[in-house]
């Protein structure tokens, strides 16, 4: 018998520039207007219920939108409450580990980016397995391969974040909690790819089999 296919139970939190190359391609924008510095804490958002698209699921891109920018990343699964948490324990609060891939139409500001263009209905990709922490071993050897229509477009590696998991739960912690059932992304890689309607959309992580393969294809929006 099959298990319940997983979706979250609390909030989806992403988090922009988590990425080192990322980081590292917008930072001579971070000293502009309206910010003028580099941001200290994590920067987060929220992708609404109304975004979250089981695995196998197609998504309907709307008409006005030639090609969806593809957003391949992990989301942590918060079990215990998470408030003040340690970094060297912030294990302890994860459940588990789950494939995501937070579409959203292509825009210029990653620092604010609008609602409208990330929080579409069904633009949040869920796998269906949860991979416990143990399965899935240190977030930072992790690798994510996205394939659009069975061809490799990119590789998304977790040593290059600017906070490990274990670093960016303890800092998301400092001023907010996170509930059981929450769920918390570590962020995407940088020079996302495009996928247009009638592309197929696959994440995998070679190597951890628990996680699964999340599948989700692009279809036009009904009129």
């Amino acid at each position: 018998m099959n298990p319940t296919p997983f979706m979250p139970g609390g909030t989806v939190y992403g988090t922009l520039l988590n990425s080192q190359d990322e980081w590292n391609m917008l930072a001579p924008q971070m000293d502009q207007p309206p910010y003028k510095a580099a941001p200290k804490a994590p920067v987060l958002f929220i992708k609404t219920a109304n975004t979250w698209s089981e695995n196998g699921r197609a998504i309907a891109a709307p008409a006005r939108v030639p090609q969806v920018e593809i957003g391949a990343t992990i989301g942590m699964v918060i079990g215990p409450p998470a408030h003040g948490v340690r970094a060297p324990s912030a294990m302890d609060f994860v459940t588990g580990f789950v494939l995501m891939n937070d579409l959203s139409i292509p825009h210029a500001s990653f620092f604010r980016p609008p609602v409208k263009f990330k929080n579409l209905d069904g633009f949040l990709g869920v796998g269906s397995l949860l991979a416990t922490p143990q399965q899935l071993g240190d977030p930072a050897g992790l690798r994510l391969e996205v394939r659009i229509n069975g061809e490799l477009h990119q590789t998304v590696d977790f040593s290059r974040l600017v906070r490990s998991a274990a670093q960016l739960l303890a800092d998301v912690s400092e001023f907010m909690t996170l509930h059981p059932g929450d769920v918390l992304m570590l962020g995407c890689g940088s020079k996302r790819p495009l996928a247009r309607v009638g592309d197929c959309i696959d994440i995998s992580a070679p190597g951890v089999p628990a996680l699964g393969t999340l599948r989700n294809a692009l279809i036009q929006e009904a009129a």
